[in-house]
C-alpha cells in the first residue's frame, strides 16, 4: 500500500509515552537542522495555527456526538492528524522550554481537583466563580513549595 507509515506497517497499537514523543521529536528536528527554528515563540505560534486547523474540522458541523459516528473514516483520519499536530508541538515546546510535561499534567490534575471539588462541581457546568458563592471553604496554594493547603 502506497503512503503507509512505519508504525502501519509493523502494526503497532502500543501505548506510546510523553518521553517516546519527545525523542522522536527532537532526533526529527536534529536530522533535519531544525533545532535552529525551534524557539519557544515559533513553537507556540506553530502550535497556534495547527489549533486553528483543528478548530477548522468543527466549524460548520454544530455540536458532535461522542465517537462521531457520522463522519466519514477520511474526516477522522484527518482530525487525529490535526490533534497529532497539534501534540506534537506541545510536546516539543515543553522540551525546549525544560518542562517536564507528564509531572506538569498531574500537577495540573491535582491542583484541579482541589480548586473543582467533586462535592460543589459534580454535574455542573457553572463557572468557578457561581460554584464557590455558594461556599465558604477557600482554598489556596503556595507556588514556591507545591505545598497545597485548605486554609486552616
Amino acid at each position: 500500500m502506497k503512503g503507509k507509515t512505519e508504525n502501519e506497517e509493523e502494526g503497532a497499537k502500543g501505548i506510546v509515552t510523553l518521553e517516546e514523543l519527545k525523542k522522536k521529536m527532537a532526533d526529527f528536528a536534529k536530522e533535519r537542522e531544525w533545532d535552529q527554528f525551534h524557539t519557544p515563540r515559533n513553537l507556540l505560534l506553530a502550535m497556534v495555527g495547527e489549533v486553528g486547523e483543528l478548530s477548522e474540522i468543527f466549524q460548520w458541523k454544530g455540536e458532535v456526538p461522542r465517537g462521531l459516528p457520522d463522519w466519514a473514516e477520511k474526516e477522522k483520519q484527518h482530525l487525529g492528524e490535526e490533534l497529532s499536530d497539534v501534540l506534537l508541538y506541545l510536546v516539543r515546546l515543553s522540551d525546549i522550554c525544560g518542562i517536564d510535561l507528564g509531572n506538569a499534567i498531574l500537577r495540573k490534575l491535582e491542583l484541579n481537583a482541589i480548586k473543582y471539588p467533586v462535592s460543589l462541581c459534580k454535574g455542573s457546568s457553572k463557572k468557578l466563580t457561581l460554584l464557590s458563592k455558594s461556599t465558604t471553604t477557600t482554598t489556596t496554594s503556595s507556588s514556591e513549595n507545591g505545598v497545597i493547603n485548605d486554609g486552616e
